[in-house]
């Protein structure tokens, strides 16, 4: 089997619906280096402009074994892969590695991507670095948003990372 071959675009080339994208077909947030890398499902994230560069925002709760990654490393990749790669992304969201090498076991193949890695098959890859990251502070939501009480009962609130995107690859 021949390894997927991937060119580098620049973000503004990038084809696709956002929402959809994320919200929808999900995407993996995955960190790590030679010491060992993890993988977890994202479906809330934005892509957009910030302080004059292109960046995306993840967010990650506090609990989730990737964090440590991302946070060790200053890095991460958000990548998205084909519909027929969705339970597999419904078990990387549903499996933590600090219980299982859930990669592994996934048969994933794992490569870097610039200087992040991500895995074999990916459709689109977005490079990142930390640029920012913040807990979510619940005095921040709106009063009648009903963010906390609805999305945060156990009071885990989600670290947001801004990074910048430093490559782009796409699946040829």
């Amino acid at each position: 089997m021949q390894e997927n071959q991937y060119r580098q675009i620049q973000p503004c080339e990038v084809q696709g619906n956002p929402f959809e994208m994320l919200g929808k077909q999900w995407a993996l947030v995955t960190a790590g280096d030679e010491n060992g890398i993890n993988t977890m499902t994202v479906s809330w994230g934005m892509l957009g402009v910030m302080w004059g560069q292109d960046v995306v925002q993840v967010v990650i709760r506090p609990q989730r074994y990737t964090k440590e990654f991302v946070d060790r490393t200053g890095r991460f990749t958000l990548s998205f892969y084909g519909p027929d790669a969705k339970p597999t992304l419904g078990y990387f969201g549903k499996v933590s590695g600090r219980d299982e090498d859930k990669i592994a076991k996934a048969g994933w193949k794992p490569r870097l991507f610039g200087k992040a890695p991500a895995f074999e098959g990916a459709e689109l890859v977005f490079s990142c670095r930390i640029l920012h990251s913040q807990r979510l502070n619940p005095e921040g939501f709106a009063p009648d948003a009903n963010c906390d009480e609805r999305w945060y009962p156990e009071k885990d609130y989600h670290e947001m990372y801004i990074a910048t995107i430093e490559q782009v690859f796409v699946k040829e």
